[in-house]
């Protein structure tokens, strides 16, 4: 059985930071990187989290992502954003993207920010869930690696493709927040049972000629399965479209993997979307979304998507994160 040591979110950040500070990544990128890890534990997410940290930093010193990068923005049109996060990490692009996103929004009702040549951005409703506590329905896309095979076909074409959406609720936090990829179940997961050797249940992946398997490893050198078949590759086709095809970068299909050393960087890209609902709704948004939320919470067991992740973050700022430390080991030895 695996052990556990249980951490403050305070603690987790400065140990995400200090490794990656030490894997070559600088300061400026490694603390935005350390305090999404951290809220991410928190959220109850722990194979975005702590586990990345390791790839991260392995991924700094083979150059699969440049540690040191400096992204730059451009405003191209008056509610448009761009920022070329310069085979950086996405979280330095974003958060360099967000500081204008969030005003620019307020003063135009909507805006967008276009991210290229970026990083994986880890779990896309942290970023999504930063705009609803500034009181902007925010909605996210991200395109990843080359996972998810077409309808009819088997070799892989599009990646899980994560979308988001997050409305804010009246206690400051998301009322509403909907993360989901376009696969079945998130790659990382499959990839988390394929290091700890357990099998997969039926339906999260596909071997090479489309079959269902059980084997996490096969799974990974086949395709993963989109939610809901052909509407899961839609999703996916949508999210592509979003953040490769109207941001400039890298489609799935030409990308370099998430895992492993090889491939140089990914160069995927991010788009969001940050709606002011004053703008278009005025007075009655707020309303709309608390008779909508009060309807599946006065159903007995019914929860809305983010409750989960609410009460975990809630939980874990009190009580802290049990962290695995055969994954605490790994971090400590590259801290040194």
């Amino acid at each position: 059985m695996p052990e556990f040591k249980t951490l403050s979110l305070a603690d987790i950040e400065a140990i995400s930071f200090d490794a990656l500070v030490a894997a070559g990544t600088s300061e400026a990128n490694a603390r935005p990187l350390a305090i999404a890890t951290a809220a991410t534990e928190a959220d109850g997410v722990a194979s975005h989290g702590m586990a990345y940290i390791p790839i991260y930093c392995e991924h700094v010193q083979c150059g699969k992502v440049d540690g040191q990068a400096v992204p730059h923005l451009e405003q191209p049109a008056p509610a448009v954003l761009t920022v070329d996060a310069a085979t950086g990490f996405a979280h330095s692009a974003i958060d360099l993207g967000f500081d204008q996103l969030v005003p620019l929004a307020r003063q135009q009702g909507v805006a967008s920010l276009a991210i290229r040549n970026s990083y994986n951005c880890g779990v896309l409703g942290y970023h999504t869930a930063r705009l609803a506590r500034e009181g902007l329905v925010g909605l996210g896309f991200t395109n990843a690696p080359a996972s998810i095979a077409p309808s009819g076909g088997s070799k892989p074409v599009v990646g899980t493709n994560p979308l988001s959406i997050a409305v804010p609720g009246a206690d400051g936090e998301p009322a509403i927040l909907i993360d989901q990829s376009a696969s079945t179940i998130a790659k990382s997961e499959v990839m988390k049972h394929a290091r700890e050797g357990k099998p997969i249940p039926v339906g999260w992946a596909l071997d090479a000629d489309g079959n269902p398997t059980t084997d996490p490893e096969v799974g990974l050198k086949g395709s993963m399965a989109p939610s809901g078949g052909y509407k899961g590759v839609g999703a996916a086709l949508l999210v592509e479209t979003m953040a490769a095809a109207l941001t400039g970068a890298t489609l799935g299909i030409d990308a370099s993997p998430f895992s492993g050393t090889a491939g140089g960087p990914l160069r995927t890209g991010q788009f969001f979307l940050a709606i002011h609902p004053k703008a278009t709704a005025g007075e009655a948004f707020a309303p709309l979304v608390e008779r909508l939320a009060g309807a599946i919470h006065a159903q007995d067991g019914a929860r809305l998507p983010g409750d989960g992740r609410k009460s975990h973050r809630l939980r874990a700022r009190t009580e802290g994160v049990p962290v695995n430390v055969a994954t605490l080991d790994r971090i400590q030895a590259i801290i040194g």
